[in-house]
């Protein structure tokens, strides 16, 4: 188990980070390393300049191998970005044969169906995620394996990107010496990383604000049901400030980080915060009122967007209500008041999200961070590839000691007529051919691409 260990790679638009760890005896992720580095080649979550992005991640890299003493290999990459949008799809398949029972192909070949769905030029489809499935007349099944029917249908909720955003990632991973375990979308990262089964099944929307995109992920009775990419984050609030107070990017972000408020009425006319001039220029006066007033406005113009994305989710069905709320996770939920006004403009209750339900107790403070929730959950879902490859390497090897014993039964057993043998012994066991997934198809054909590039 002491090889058993993952790499969460967070490339962000304002940071990438590295994040290596194991699980302990307690099922608690233990981190070994993390690495961080300022990214210079990111734009709204899309690369927009190869050689600095490949710069940054291998310096956040370096900083968690050094830390961990553990060459890094292959990571886990989340994606973003406004180019991510996602569509609701109904389709059906009418099946040959209704007296046997749906199985998992049946799933498989109304899957394949919505990959027919024609995209936008350079879209490709991502994630097929079922939402409920009709059998015949009967609605609303959650599991229609093992039921008989002649017509499956299905709604699904259908994510897409641009083919040519993901690849440029894969080929930064790729050129900074690294290869890709897996590639998943970072909502869906960050809410395994913050969000409880509870939650999901109650019925939750998790806001992620990052730097350069927030993102949308609901839940409800433990299904995703929505998700969207706002092409806003932190960082328009930072060139806010910077605009309105005619300062610095680095003076803007400091004031934003340490004294910024999404509260205008927490703060008095009197307090000031003083910046010091450039080059020998006098000092400028910023009162915390007019910085928290540039805060809120953006703000609540990025939750107002979110908001929107839930009404369009439905949320006032009786179906669809979100019991749980909302999660704020990400480097933008640091905000001071960024709760209240979250609850004020949506009228619905809040929490902030943090990763460390699932760290270890020696686990350092900054890591609990709502900053590194998407981190962390491509760390878990690294973890979680790895114990499924274990499992299925362990069946593997118990398939092949049944083959040899049975091979030896057979030759044990030579007084058994040829006719016997025939029918019981010579029948060869058939392993069940993996079928993957629509997500595993696109890796892998992201794979076989970034391999012929070479």
């Amino acid at each position: 188990m002491e090889n058993q260990y993952a790499v969460g790679l967070d490339i962000g638009t304002t940071k990438i980070v590295a994040i290596i760890g194991r699980k302990n005896d307690f099922g608690k992720i233990e981190i070994l390393g993390k690495g961080k580095a300022k990214s210079n080649g990111v734009h709204r979550g899309v690369v927009n300049n190869i050689t600095q992005t490949i710069q940054s991640i291998q310096q956040a890299v370096e900083e968690a191998e050094n830390e961990s003493n553990i060459e890094i290999k292959d990571v886990v990459v989340g994606i973003a970005g406004q180019h991510i949008r996602s569509l609701h799809h109904s389709d059906y398949i009418t099946r040959e044969d209704p007296e046997k029972v749906i199985d998992e192909e049946d799933i498989e070949n109304l899957k394949n169906q919505v990959l027919k769905l024609v995209m936008l030029p350079g879209e490709e489809i991502i994630h097929v995620l079922p939402q409920d499935y009709k059998v015949d007349s009967q609605a609303e099944i959650d599991e229609p394996i093992g039921m008989f029917g002649g017509r499956l249908e299905a709604n699904f909720h259908v994510v897409v990107g641009q083919v040519a955003s993901i690849r440029n990632i894969a080929r930064c991973v790729k050129s900074a010496g690294l290869e890709m375990a897996n590639i998943t979308l970072e909502p869906l990262a960050s809410a395994e990383a913050v969000l409880s089964q509870e939650e999901k099944e109650a019925g939750v929307a998790m806001i992620d604000i990052g730097g350069g995109t927030t993102d949308l992920a609901i839940f409800k009775d433990g299904i995703i049901r929505h998700t969207a990419v706002i092409p806003f984050g932190g960082n328009v609030i930072t060139d806010d400030i910077k605009e309105g107070c005619s300062i610095i990017e680095k003076q803007a972000e400091l004031l934003k980080v340490k004294f910024g408020s999404a509260w205008p009425g927490e703060n008095k006319d009197n307090e000031i915060v003083s910046i010091p001039g450039l080059r020998g220029r006098d000092p400028k006066e910023i009162t915390l009122k007019n910085l928290s007033k540039i805060i809120h406005a953006r703000v609540s113009e990025i939750i107002e967007e979110v908001f929107q994305e839930i009404k369009n989710y439905g949320y006032d069905e009786s179906k669809k209500t979100l019991i749980a709320g909302i999660v704020l996770t990400g480097g933008g939920a640091q905000l001071k008041h960024i709760k209240q006004l979250v609850e004020y403009i949506t009228g619905m209750d809040t929490r902030i999200g943090y990763p460390n339900e699932h760290l270890a107790n020696d686990s350092s403070e900054e890591l609990s961070s709502p900053m590194y929730a998407t981190a962390v959950g491509l760390l878990m879902n690294g973890l979680e590839q790895k114990e499924k490859q274990q499992a299925m390497q362990k069946n593997n090897l118990q398939a092949e000691v049944v083959n040899d014993e049975e091979v030896t039964n057979t030759d044990n057993n030579s007084d058994v007529s040829e006719e016997e043998t025939t029918e019981e012994y010579k029948e060869p066991i058939k392993k069940k051919e993996k079928k993957l997934s629509v997500f595993e198809r696109f890796f892998e054909g992201l794979k076989e691409f970034l391999k012929n590039a070479e």
